[in-house]
């Protein structure tokens, strides 16, 4: 019996590399015909923390290229403090993807976790926040383990902005403007 193709499955979480994300986001927009008008970024992270900035980083990159609906820059961060103010920001009747950075297993950093289930933002540092998006993307950038803010805050921005542009590309390969 044949797979039913990822993009069809009720609920998924599929952890991939850079170039995987592309070609993925670009089969879930090709089947729910997104396009970037409906669609809205909400980028989860504050510019404070390394380890954190990957969010508002691709947010401003997103913004710069011109797409339409970005939450969460570099000027104007979206994270912990200000998260359920800046969600009623988000227009009615658009698909909702969530962009974060995570801690996971060292084997897996430089990886994605990419699913149709919504983002729960503050989760790998005891944070209990609103659940955020129709579909989500985390960013894993560093090992998880005790003292994740200190994690976070001695992650390698060479290696934050590395994958922020590698979501980037992803984003703009999948749904071009």
């Amino acid at each position: 019996m044949e797979k039913e193709p990822l993009e069809l499955q009720a609920q998924f979480w599929k952890k991939v590399n850079g170039e995987q994300l592309g070609q993925l986001l670009q089969q879930i927009a090709l089947r729910t015909e997104l396009n970037p008008s409906e669609l809205a970024f909400v980028c989860i992270g504050t510019d404070r923390s390394t380890g954190d900035s990957l969010g508002p980083l691709v947010g401003s990159k997103l913004a710069e290229l011109g797409y339409p609906h970005v939450i969460g820059t570099l000027a104007a961060p979206c994270d912990a403090s200000n998260l359920a103010i800046r969600l009623q920001e988000v227009p009615p009747n658009v698909v909702v993807i969530a962009i974060d950075a995570c801690l996971g297993q060292k084997l897996s950093v430089g990886l994605y976790q990419l699913s149709n289930q919504p983002l729960a933002p503050g989760k790998s540092v005891g944070k209990v926040l609103p659940p955020i998006g129709d579909y989500t993307i985390a960013a894993i950038v560093n090992v998880d383990g005790p003292r994740q803010y200190n994690v976070l805050q001695t992650t390698s921005l060479y290696h934050v902005l590395r994958m922020a542009d590698e979501v980037v590309r992803a984003i703009t390969y999948a749904i071009p403007l």
